[in-house]
């Protein structure tokens, strides 16, 4: 081995290079914020996407769990969907085990503590991936965390981990899983490798699968490099596999909940897997490129350049050089080819990115950098190789869109700096043990110089995604004077479980419920039910994200049915630019509800839900409080718009309505005076209000588009009382208005309708955790109705009788009474819970009597490896 620069002793030691690569990615990530002006060291918000919509508010969630301040559980959650199951969003979201942190923040800093958890896994994750490269092969502790950082600060990270922060978990769990294997060959730490890997996949299934794939195809090539006889590398092999095994079972009470509640979730709208291009896949691998949907594969010019010289690396084995490259070209290959990529992805496809198993060869061109530069640095004739691939890599991806001309400027100053300090570390004198001395400046200043250029080159990469970033997804603004009146308005109001309080149609985020509190309608979650979409969706309800993020409903029948009796109305938000402000500010409105539960007359063959909302509501609500009229729709000059055919046949307003001198696009018809008027319109976007409504009357707001969102029904106002009705709509893009899109509610049959539920309905309510108690009236009998909906997992009883399987009601639990019992209990278990509990109940018994089994071979002496067990 080369000499090294004399460093003290405390930087020679096993903490150091993973104590440098901490460092290192620290310093670029934050400084790229910095540079991005992000947040939270500039006015940029850095929650886009899903980590505003639903990272941030489960992680407020957690904090509220934690505090004793949430509605519900660990089991289920009261506040979104009109009830869910939570141990699935636990398991997906947050039961990594730096989650937990944000609890020591205040609540209203939630976007400061995700922020600093994230910094803290991408720091462990540097850290684990500079120990396993002194694990794998000896070499210098500076270059272990240089490329620890490398791999933590990969484009994957930065494009895509750094606003899915649970995914950091597997960015961990990788060179971990790796790790586990190596202690697997060398027969040690069998019980730690198997915690580790239950961890791991407790963390986060997703990712912790995808590295665990990974960790195998290392494990694999480890044990073909070793030349272990093949008795010994099948024992390996073995006790490789019972370590997964094993932990993965520790780790089933979660895996199999999450499991079964996708199963039973919204199946989304999902597009086909389409390979990217050679000029963008390697475009990917430069630095400051940005794309949504493809593949992040930037490591650094450090990483790459050695990584390309591993193959011209003669002072490393034939055998090396050629398995670390198939085995990166393999795994780079199988995400442009479907079948392996839907392996990559538990065979399910995802929505969004299809490469989210990028960081997987990030790390395997990582590993294989190590490798050229552990044995000794590259010599000119490798890293004239490497030169060479390297500028026909920049010159294919010079014909992607991707590239920005930024980074050619960054990558020439990254790649200079590069090839000079390994020129300056190969001038240190492999193999000549004279001269230490003079060896020391070129050490030192090729260290400065590589380390340098990682960091600049990091930060630039950094910060360019982030600023890209917020110009092609959603954003939404930190905690401020926004949420925090939402959320007072919500304190207030709040009466559970006595009426819920929905904290309103004007949504800042998917999830306005668990950041501002209150039980609503909304919720955003991979595992949204179907049964919650089917029902809404029928109610007249929107939705986005392909029917996994639904919407509040701010309608009076509804309300009615769900048992809401206050509602937040906010303006729109000032952060967004779908609407103009209205000059209106946070407001609550109550309204008499019925009970949480009611009892309903018992329906033989009743009908299922149509095509009509209105008819619908009246179902669930089972009273007829609407009148649908007929509708005459004119565009802007008058003439009539072209019809469309499908599902909800109506009308086709073209594009962006166009306004012309005679006026607006409208809708009339003819209704009672003084009824409530309602406009449904799922594919209709832009506003609507009705014609002569007074100052204060309600705007409709609604946001569609023909694949991935509907819009929500909307109330406009009342009906005047000098005659017919006309809506004005100003749509800004093409749309649709439906047959029966106007319902004219009469408030009276509503009233009386309401009345009639609280009267037979339950006397009190209590509800404790995923547990629903309620007091019926003496002789009660029909069917008692839960405003919650129907989800796997419930099971009721009525008086001193067995818990059965909860029955339906239009989408919502229900239970036959026969008027003998008063009491109803109604309990919530999520699916999959009892099995995992028994897998990992198995698993823990299973390592004990291994445990046990290891402990007497080895007083027997028939242990091989103190520390290990016997497979």
């Amino acid at each position: 081995m080369l000499a090294e620069p004399r460093v003290p002793a405390p930087a020679r030691s096993r903490r150091s290079p993973s104590l440098l690569a901490a460092l290192l990615t620290v310093t670029a990530f934050c400084a790229s914020d910095a540079v991005a002006r992000s947040f939270p060291f500039g006015p940029r918000t850095r929650s886009v996407n899903d980590l505003g919509n639903q990272y941030l508010p489960f992680h407020a969630h957690l904090w509220d769990l934690l505090h004793g301040r949430a509605d519900g559980g660990v089991l289920f959650n009261w506040q979104s969907g009109y009830g869910a199951s939570f141990l699935p969003d636990l398991a997906t979201y947050v039961t990594s085990p730096f989650a937990p942190l944000v609890a020591v923040f205040p609540r209203d800093r939630i976007d400061l503590a995700v922020y600093v958890v994230t910094v803290l896994k991408l720091a462990c994750a540097a850290a684990a991936m500079a120990r396993l490269l002194r694990g794998l092969r000896p070499g210098r502790w500076w270059a272990a965390g240089l490329l620890g950082a490398s791999y933590a600060l990969c484009g994957w990270t930065v494009s895509s981990g750094a606003y899915n922060l649970m995914w950091l978990d597997g960015l961990i769990a990788l060179p971990l899983l790796c790790l586990v294997g190596e202690w697997a060959l060398a027969g040690r730490h069998p019980f730690l490798g198997v915690g580790i890997v239950a961890a791991a996949w407790t963390a986060n299934f997703y990712t912790a699968y995808m590295a665990t794939l990974a960790a195998g195809l290392v494990l694999l090539l480890r044990l073909w490099l070793s030349g272990l006889p093949r008795r010994e590398g099948l024992a390996a092999a073995g006790r490789a596999a019972l370590t997964a095994a094993l932990g993965t079972g520790l780790a089933a009470p979660l895996v199999t909940v999450v499991y079964f509640g996708s199963t039973h979730a919204s199946p989304g709208r999902f597009t086909g897997f389409t390979p990217v291009t050679t000029q963008d896949l390697l475009a990917r691998l430069l630095p400051t490129t940005y794309g949504f949907g493809s593949p992040a594969l930037f490591v650094g010019t450090p990483a790459l350049l050695l990584a390309l010289s591993l193959p011209f690396v003669r002072s490393a084995p034939a055998r090396v050089r050629a398995g670390w490259t198939v085995l990166v070209a393999v795994v780079t290959l199988s995400m442009q080819w479907a079948p392996t990529q839907l392996l990559w992805h538990a065979f399910a496809v995802p929505q969004g990115s299809s490469y989210r198993q990028t960081f997987v060869v990030c790390a395997l061109l990582v590993i294989a950098a190590w490798h050229a530069l552990s044995y000794d640095p590259p010599d000119r004739r490798a890293l004239a190789a490497a030169g060479a691939l390297l500028a026909l890599i920049a010159a294919v991806a010079s014909r992607s869109d991707l590239v920005r001309p930024v980074a050619w400027p960054v990558l020439l100053l990254a790649a200079a700096g590069t090839l000079g300090g390994l020129v300056l570390l190969g001038r240190t004198g492999a193999g000549r043990p004279s001269g230490a001395g003079r060896r020391r400046v070129p050490a030192v200043c090729a260290v400065v110089l590589l380390l340098g250029t990682q960091l600049g080159e990091a930060t630039a990469t950094a910060a360019a995604a982030t600023r890209t970033r917020l110009g092609h997804m959603d954003d939404y603004a930190p905690w401020g004077q926004r949420r925090q009146r939402q959320a007072d308005a919500v304190a207030e109001a709040d009466d559970w479980p006595r009426h819920r309080t929905d904290p309103g149609r004007e949504q800042t985020v998917g999830n306005d419920p668990l950041m501002v509190g209150g039980q609503g309608a909304q919720y955003y979650s991979s595992h949204t039910s179907d049964v919650l979409f089917r029902t809404l969706t029928a109610l007249g309800g929107g939705w986005t994200s392909g029917g996994r993020s639904l919407q509040s409903l701010d309608n009076a029948v509804t309300d009615a049915v769900f048992s809401v009796g206050a509602r937040v109305h906010s303006p729109p938000d000032p952060h967004q630019n779908w609407f103009p402000q209205d000059g209106s500010g946070v407001t609550v409105s109550r309204r008499k509800v019925p009970p949480l539960v009611t009892v309903r007359p018992a329906e033989a063959g009743a009908p299922g839900f149509g095509p009509s909302p209105y008819r619908n509501q009246e179902l669930l609500l089972g009273a007829r409080v609407y009148t649908v009229p007929r509708l005459t729709v004119r565009s802007g000059d008058g003439t009539a718009p072209g019809r469309v055919g499908g599902d909800r046949p109506g009308v086709r307003l073209d594009a962006l309505g166009a306004r012309t001198s005679t006026g607006r696009p409208t809708i009339t018809a003819a209704c009672p005076a003084g009824s409530e008027v309602y406009l449904w319109a799922p594919r209709f976007a832009g506003t609507a209000r009705l014609a002569g409504a007074p100052a204060g009357a309600p705007t409709g707001r609604f946001r569609s588009d023909s694949v991935s969102k509907t819009a929500a029904m909307q109330r406009l106002g009342t009906v005047p009382a000098s005659g017919p009705l006309r809506i004005d709509l100003s749509p800004n893009r093409v749309g649709t208005v439906p047959d029966g899109a106007v319902g004219c509610l009469d408030t009276a049959r509503l009233d009386a309708a309401v009345e009639r539920l609280t009267a037979t309905g339950a006397t009190e309510v209590s509800v404790s955790g995923g547990t629903v108690r309620a007091e019926l009236p003496e002789g009660s009998t029909g069917t008692a109705v839960v405003a919650t909906p129907r989800i796997a997992g419930w099971r009721c009883a009525t008086g001193d009788g067995p818990a059965v399987p909860a029955g339906g009601h239009h989408g919502l639990v229900a239970v036959p009474l026969d008027g003998s019992s008063t009491r109803l209990t109604c309990t919530f278990h999520p699916p999959g819970l009892r099995l995992g509990t028994a897998l990992g109940g198995a698993s823990l018994l299973a390592v004990a009597l291994l445990d046990v089994l290891t402990a007497v071979r080895r007083r027997r002496g028939a242990g091989r490896a103190p520390g290990g067990w016997i497979v």
